[in-house]
């Protein structure tokens, strides 16, 4: 929840999230609508449905538990390189090398000042050089606090970075549109024409969008009207 949505606006999510989905198996039994219901308001609706894939993946492989292990992690649905090893560090405690955004301004800081398309395995060498043993959960919350702070005074750091892309701006974007047909669509079913009025986007644009959401598993289209889709997959 944390990757690309904000601290305060994630607290109360995180918590309805988890009151509603305590376990991997609670969460890998439920519907996408009752999923993507309870995720509203968090944006980046593909997370939620990667998080009911692996719960899945976990409860059918793992006995509901997660694997400890940095290697199976990558292989579970939306775990990449830095998410594999940030559930080993914060939950474990293990000496995983890893950047994010507020590590790499540190790094960028102190070690590139005054140069620009910085490689991120450049700065991974030098956080395996000064990576502590013990207590490395620590020594990242302490990074990331600091590299927070440096992003006030430095706002320049971000764009060091060879990897650095600039958000698009959210207001009017096809990600606020594809947020504003699932909200709608999570009340009700409703035929293209419709969502297309109803909600003022223009009818190629709408028609584009609700390709793309069906393609990628979000809804289904029956007899013209679309819905959630109804994943009904579980572990049994």
């Amino acid at each position: 929840m944390l990757q690309q949505t904000q601290v305060d606006r994630v607290i109360p999510k995180y918590e309805a999230f988890i009151s509603r989905f305590p376990t991997f198996e609670t969460l890998a039994m439920a519907s996408q609508i009752d999923v993507l219901f309870v995720w509203q308001g968090l944006g980046y609706n593909r997370r939620a449905l990667a998080l009911k894939r692996l719960a899945i993946e976990v409860v059918k492989k793992y006995n509901g538990r997660l694997p400890t292990s940095v290697a199976l992690l990558e292989e579970l649905p939306g775990v990449g390189p830095y998410t594999a090893r940030a559930i080993a560090v914060f939950s474990w405690n293990e000496p995983q090398p890893l950047i994010e955004t507020n590590i790499r301004n540190v790094y960028t800081h102190f070690f590139f000042e005054g140069m620009g398309q910085i490689e991120d395995r450049e700065i991974l060498a030098l956080v395996e050089k000064t990576l502590p043993e013990k207590n490395s959960r620590e020594w990242y919350y302490a990074l990331m606090d600091y590299g927070a702070m440096l992003k006030k005074t430095h706002r320049y750091l971000n764009s060091c970075s060879k990897h650095y892309t600039k958000q698009s701006k959210f207001n009017g974007s096809d990600r606020q549109i594809r947020g504003t047909i699932l909200k709608f669509l999570l009340s009700s079913s409703a035929a293209q024409s419709t969502l297309c009025a109803t909600l003022d986007i223009e009818a190629k644009r709408c028609r584009k969008i609700l390709a793309q959401l069906e393609a990628e598993g979000f809804l289904q289209k029956n007899l013209r009207m679309y819905q959630i889709k109804s994943d009904l997959t579980t572990y049994i």
